[in-house]
């Protein structure tokens, strides 16, 4: 009998017997090539499904195998993969040097928020006039990039106390955009280890971020001046949307309602918020608003990027919320998310990306290694505060501008 002839027998008595130890097995099958497992064993864990998979896989690891948990048509099953994760480094330069570029592009933009005066023609003239007035970007800059450091890091602090391998934030520069940036992303180096981590994960960068954009908002809002809106407006007039959240936090500051119409015209005030949130017609021509500075827009996009990353869909934080949440059934929500995306676009165009964006890169759920282990009851109610807060900050008309 040679080496090889002798490894596989003993891995027959092997893994039957390391998976005995924490279910009682009633059947299994050893799987070919083609069906991507070396084993499935199906029957009932005898030991708390978390226990028993950080059992499994101590056991399982160090001959070169990996155990995945599911739960299918009541029964629990076991699948044996051949091979380990071995996480390659990270280069942490990459990072930095991303992070300072997006630094240096949210100036720019805080920078032309600040500055007062007639830019040049040139593209080229332009740039050099920002970077001599550089400094005027700092109050955006920091605003913004605390919001999305907070939003990142939330993420990244979770995977690690989990002790799931993940990279440093890769911050993406947008010069010369609205807000400076795209934004930011982490990258999971291995699958999460059961549901309650992919929850915890995927949560805390939008509870992370919010907690700082919040104080943002309400600090700019109460620096910014109520205005009158123009009548008529100037050509590329800009509205900034609307969400349940951003009209609380005008609200608050101010005791009104912003934008106020000038006139209701015999409008039931109720039916006229809730046409403005998802349509942003009619524009409130003469009526009076908040005129934002840097630190206010700021925080409304950090409202937007939370209600961006909490859709429930594929590998947004929402998806895996929803995920979490109904299992493998969120997939049945996707062609009615991607339905409506695709209604809003013709009043907010943007909206069409999103659809495009989800159905391409983020049709599959993050699916971790244990499917079995359940949400506890202080996670479920985390889950759906989740989705609480999408709907207050989801924003149906992300901005408007006026031929």
């Amino acid at each position: 009998m040679d080496d090889t002839t002798s490894h596989s027998t003993d891995l027959v008595t092997t893994l039957p017997l390391i998976l005995g130890r924490v279910m009682q097995i009633h059947s299994l099958r050893w799987g070919l090539p083609k069906d991507g497992y070396r084993l499935r064993v199906s029957g009932r864990l005898t030991l708390d499904s978390q226990l028993a998979y950080e059992q499994a896989e101590s056991a399982l690891k160090p001959l070169g195998f990996t155990p995945l948990f599911r739960l299918e048509k009541g029964e629990h099953v076991v699948y044996v993969l051949e091979g380990v994760i071995h996480n390659k480094p990270s280069n942490p330069w990459v990072n930095l040097g991303l992070f300072i570029v997006t630094l240096l592009s949210v100036l720019l933009t805080g920078a032309l928020y600040g500055y007062e005066g007639d830019l040049p023609a040139s593209l080229g003239g332009t740039v050099r006039t920002l970077l001599a007035h550089l400094a005027q970007g700092w109050p955006f800059a920091l605003s913004m990039l605390s919001i999305l450091l907070a939003h990142e890091f939330g993420h990244y602090l979770a995977a690690r106390y989990h002790k799931t391998d993940v990279t440093l934030p890769y911050f993406i520069p947008f010069p010369f955009s609205p807000f400076g940036t795209m934004g930011a992303f982490i990258r999971l180096k291995e699958p999460p280890r059961n549901k309650r981590v992919l929850l915890d994960i995927g949560i805390a960068g939008p509870l992370a971020g919010l907690v700082v954009a919040i104080p943002v908002l309400l600090y700019g809002l109460a620096t910014s001046p109520v205005h009158t809106i123009p009548d008529p407006l100037p050509p590329g007039q800009g509205f900034e949307g609307n969400s349940i959240l951003y009209l609380a936090a005008k609200f608050l500051v101010t005791g009104k309602w912003l934008p106020e119409p000038a006139s209701y015209a015999g409008i039931n005030p109720l039916i006229y918020w809730v046409r403005y949130l998802f349509t942003g017609q009619p524009l409130p021509i003469g009526g009076t608003d908040i005129l934002l500075n840097s630190v206010a827009w700021a925080g409304w996009a950090g409202l937007l990027v939370t209600a961006l990353n909490l859709i429930p869909a594929g590998q947004l934080d929402g998806g895996h919320v929803i995920y979490v949440l109904i299992g493998r059934a969120a997939n049945r929500l996707r062609p009615w998310i991607l339905a409506a995306l695709a209604v809003m676009g013709m009043i907010w165009s943007g909206w069409w990306l999103w659809a495009f964006l989800i159905f391409f890169l983020g049709g599959r759920h993050a699916e971790p290694l244990d499917e079995i282990t359940p949400l506890d009851s202080r996670r479920k109610g985390i889950a759906i505060l989740g989705l609480i807060i999408f709907v207050l900050v989801f924003t149906p008309v992300p901005l408007i501008v006026t031929n």
